[in-house]
């Protein structure tokens, strides 16, 4: 019995690191696109491409229960030929096209928006 109990202290403690670990990351990201400039850039639209990730879980009742979240991403290059891949909505995502050509606003890695020329 205190071989579970060491057990599951110590499982207990390494999910804890982890989401403190998770959360620490967020805020300095957060953080550090606050402390960046807002940039109006000239940019095309390279690649846009999708992420699923799909969960399983039992609610208690007997039956799996699935969430499906969609991530939405589109790659701009620059007239220097760097290459920045943003996270957009779903909405920005459907408007652009692989071409398009056009002002590109950010801040750090925060999409503000696209305004086509």
């Amino acid at each position: 019995m205190a071989l579970f109990g060491v057990a599951f202290f110590f499982l207990f403690f390494i999910v804890l690191i982890i989401i403190l670990v998770s959360v620490v990351r967020s805020l300095k990201e957060w953080q550090g696109n606050n402390r960046s400039p807002v940039l109006d850039v000239e940019a095309v639209v390279v690649s846009k491409r999708q992420d699923f990730s799909t969960h399983m879980h039992n609610a208690g009742d007997g039956v799996m229960h699935h969430t499906t979240h969609c991530s939405y991403y589109i790659t701009f290059q620059f007239h220097s030929n760097d290459r920045l891949e943003l996270s957009v909505s779903g909405q920005q995502y459907g408007m652009l096209s692989e071409g398009d050509l056009g002002t590109l606003t950010f801040q750090g890695t925060r999409f503000l928006g696209f305004q086509r020329i």
